[in-house]
């Protein structure tokens, strides 16, 4: 996608975002998904709690979690192989943009919690 996409995405996702559907998508998707969108997903979510962390980039946090947690999005993630590498780019897209607000603890808290379900 391009980055007009990735940003048009983003905004129009930002409503779908709530803790409860993120924890459930992950309880339920982890596996499928795979360590490095669930690990990209953590970073962002750890990201978004931590107080000091920009309004702006939270709210470019809550559009790329709102794709993650959206049944509906361009690649449906029952899709066998590729269902969630839209989800992936959304994340990574999400992540470069807000990098220097993303503190090693926050990487620290999604690899302990990414680990913990792969493991």
């Amino acid at each position: 996608m391009s980055e007009q996409k990735y940003r048009s995405e983003n905004e129009k996702y930002r409503e779908q975002y709530s803790d409860k559907n993120f924890w459930d998508k992950l309880k339920s998707f982890a596996k499928i998904a795979g360590y490095e969108l669930v690990e990209k997903a953590l970073v962002l979510y750890y990201c978004f709690q931590d107080e000091n962390t920009p309004q702006k980039a939270k709210l470019i946090i809550l559009g790329a979690l709102g794709y993650f947690i959206s049944p509906i999005d361009i690649i449906p993630d029952f899709l066998p192989l590729i269902g969630f590498t839209d989800d992936l780019g959304m994340l990574i897209w999400a992540m470069g943009t807000i990098a220097t607000n993303i503190r090693e603890k926050h990487r620290i808290q999604a690899q302990d919690k990414a680990r913990a379900w792969f493991n």
